[in-house]
């Protein structure tokens, strides 16, 4: 009888070490792209990236191209302080919205004063352009930069695609939004979108005041956490060949299937890095995985 009852034993100890070795499989969307000449990687296979968990190194099972549809707002500057640069931001988006065709439906949000619906989400790039040609430097008028992310992020937070993008194209300019940095980060989460800025630096981005500092935390640290990128340009020149390497990289994204160990406590930090030279990644989890 005793021997019955610890075999019976054993056996039940044995299953629950074997449910604790499953695994279950996770989705990571991955942009990845040369360091030097910006150009996207394509064809990547499972060795080259690395994905770690609060620092514990996850195994990659597969990597493939994303194709899953994928929403873009777009948070473009047509405040006073971008008026000598309007031009340059229409050719910018033009360029971006062929770009990233068959990628999902995109809309266009001005940022003066309030966030302003330019173009609602479409695939149709009539509409878009239609939208484009609204974009004027309206006067007098200043950045909300920070109420547009929160803004958008609600409204993309409702949306059930697996992956979501925010991109900005903006001057460095003085900052109208009165929000704190850390509620704008908590709302990007939230919503689940990567944070992809293109960003001219001007002088007025030097301010030392309340909201300047929560607009360049949020520049900081938004693409960084969400998974996104940010890049600098001098000179606005710059901002269509930025919007075209950007739209590249979003067009060539990687859907990345990791394996983690079962726990009912989900990880604080997912990271993605690539495993070899020469190249860039960033990457954020799909959207509605139970157990984030």
């Amino acid at each position: 009888m005793s021997v019955r009852l610890y075999a019976g034993g054993a056996l039940a100890l044995l299953f629950s070490v074997a449910l604790l070795a499953q695994s279950n499989e996770r989705v990571l969307y991955v942009n990845a792209w040369d360091e030097k000449t910006r150009a996207p990687i394509t064809g990547p296979g499972v060795d080259a990236f690395a994905v770690r968990e609060d620092g514990r190194a996850r195994e990659v099972l597969r990597v493939s191209p994303a194709t899953t549809p994928m929403p873009i707002a777009i948070l473009v500057d047509n405040s006073q302080a971008a008026r000598n640069h309007i031009t340059e931001i229409r050719r910018a988006l033009t360029a971006f919205v062929r770009g990233v065709e068959g990628v999902g439906p995109v809309s266009i949000i001005g940022i003066a004063d309030r966030p302003t619906i330019l173009t609602d989400y479409t695939t149709e790039l009539k509409q878009l352009d239609a939208g484009i040609g609204k974009v004027f430097a309206m006067p007098g008028s200043g950045a909300t930069l920070l109420d547009a992310i929160v803004e958008v992020s609600k409204g993309l937070s409702r949306r059930e695609e697996e992956r979501v993008a925010i991109v900005m194209l903006t001057t460095e300019n003085i900052e109208f939004s009165t929000r704190h940095y850390q509620d704008v980060l908590e709302e990007l989460k939230k919503g689940g979108a990567q944070l992809h800025a293109v960003l001219l630096n001007t002088p007025a981005g030097a301010s030392l005041s309340d909201e300047s500092r929560n607009r360049a935390s949020v520049l900081d640290r938004g693409p960084r956490e969400s998974g996104g990128t940010r890049t600098d340009v001098l000179a606005s020149q710059a901002f269509q060949t930025r919007m075209l390497e950007l739209a590249g990289i979003l067009k060539s994204q990687h859907r990345v299937v990791y394996a983690r160990p079962e726990s009912l406590i989900p990880p604080e930090k997912i990271e993605v890095s690539p495993t070899k030279p020469g190249v860039e990644a960033s990457g954020s989890p799909a959207r509605g995985q139970k157990g984030k």
